[in-house]
C-alpha cells in the first residue's frame, strides 16, 4: 500500500532495520539474528500518518512482510551501514530511528593451528575446511549510534537496547548510559532481560514509559517526535 506524502511539507524518519553482517572469507560471514521485522513495521506506521521515511534494510533480513517506505536502502557491513547514514545528513532529517541490530565485533587475523609448530596467519579468499583447527581475532566494529549527533545534530534520535541477561535495574543502568553518552533523545530497552513488552527511557525523564507491544511503542515514538518538533 502506498500513502500519498507532501515531500516539501512532511517529516522525513530515517529508520535502519535488521543485521549488519562481517565477512570471515568470500563465502562465510558473522551475523546477529534479527529478522528486519519491527522497523519493517514501524516503517509501515509512520508512512500511514504521513510522514515520509527512508528505510535502511540489512542485507540478510528475513521478515516476510511488505516493506513500506518511501525509499528503501539496503546495507552488509557496519562500516557500510555508517557510510550510508552520513550520506543522508545532506537532506532534511526531522527524525532517526537506529533499531538495526549492529554487530559489535568484525573478523580481524585468522590463524591455522597446525598439529606442530606456531600458528601460521590464514589469508585465502576461502579458509579450507581442511586446514584443521582455527583461531580467529575478533575486533570491536566501530559505533554507529554515538556519532549520529555528531551527523544530524537536530534530529531527533532514538537508540535501542537489547539485553538477554542481568536484572532489569543493571538494564536500566545501560539504557541511561547510552542516552548520556551518545546524546540521543530516547532509548527503548527490550529483551529477555527485562520480559515482554518494552521499556522506552526519553532523555530529561527519571522513570521510563512502560509498553506492552509494538503497536503502543510505534504510537509512543511518533506522539514523542511530534511534541519534540513542537517544543
Amino acid at each position: 500500500m502506498t500513502y500519498p506524502v507532501d515531500q516539501k511539507t512532511a517529516l522525513h524518519c530515517v529508520i535502519t532495520a535488521g543485521p549488519t553482517y562481517e565477512s570471515l572469507d568470500q563465502v562465510r560471514r558473522l551475523t546477529n539474528f534479527s529478522t528486519g521485522s519491527l522497523g519493517a513495521q514501524f516503517s509501515a506506521y509512520l508512512c500511514s500518518k504521513g510522514i515520509r521515511v527512508t528505510l535502511l534494510t540489512g542485507y540478510y533480513v528475513t521478515y516476510e512482510g511488505a516493506f513500506e517506505a518511501d525509499s528503501r536502502i539496503p546495507f552488509t557491513t557496519t562500516t557500510d551501514l555508517a557510510d550510508k547514514l552520513k550520506h543522508l545528513n545532506n537532506q532534511k532529517v526531522d527524525a532517526i530511528f537506529h533499531a538495526a541490530a549492529v554487530s559489535d565485533f568484525a573478523f580481524g587475523k585468522v590463524w591455522e593451528k597446525p598439529e606442530q609448530g606456531e600458528m601460521e596467519e590464514i589469508v585465502l579468499g576461502k579458509i579450507s575446511t581442511r586446514s584443521g583447527t582455527l583461531l580467529a581475532e575478533l575486533v570491536p566494529t566501530p559505533k554507529i549510534l554515538p556519532q549520529l549527533r555528531h551527523w544530524f545534530p537536530n534530529a531527533y534520535i532514538v537508540g535501542w537496547k537489547y539485553e538477554v541477561e542481568g536484572s532489569k535495574e543493571k538494564s536500566s543502568e545501560k539504557a541511561i548510559k547510552q542516552l548520556n553518552e551518545c546524546q540521543t533523545d530516547a532509548c527503548v530497552l527490550n529483551g529477555p532481560a527485562i520480559g515482554d513488552g518494552f521499556e522506552v527511557y526519553p532523555k530529561n525523564q527519571k522513570q521510563p514509559t512502560s509498553l506492552t507491544n509494538r503497536p503502543a511503542l510505534f504510537k509512543f515514538l511518533r506522539e514523542s517526535l511530534l511534541d519534540s518538533k513542537n517544543a
